[in-house]
């Protein structure tokens, strides 16, 4: 089992290192359907925290507010 094993890691790394001397077959770094797939992401996160952001104001001027009134019950 050892020699299998160690004999199989000799073959993927000798058989690979043309793969790891390879330089990235892309120059561009993407196109344009990247860019629309990130954008896509970045504003569905957006609009998550627009009212997050809303809710977050309204809870900490509740719990901080001056204008507290007492309930009264008749």
């Amino acid at each position: 089992m050892k020699n299998t094993l160690r004999n199989t890691l000799i073959a993927l790394i000798t058989f690979s290192s043309s793969a790891f001397a390879a330089g990235s077959t892309s120059a561009s770094g993407g196109g344009l359907l990247l860019s629309l797939f990130i954008g896509f992401f970045a504003l569905i996160i957006v609009c998550q925290l627009v009212p997050a952001t809303i809710m977050l104001v309204g809870t900490l001027r509740g719990l901080f507010g001056r204008d507290r009134k007492e309930v009264t019950t008749h």
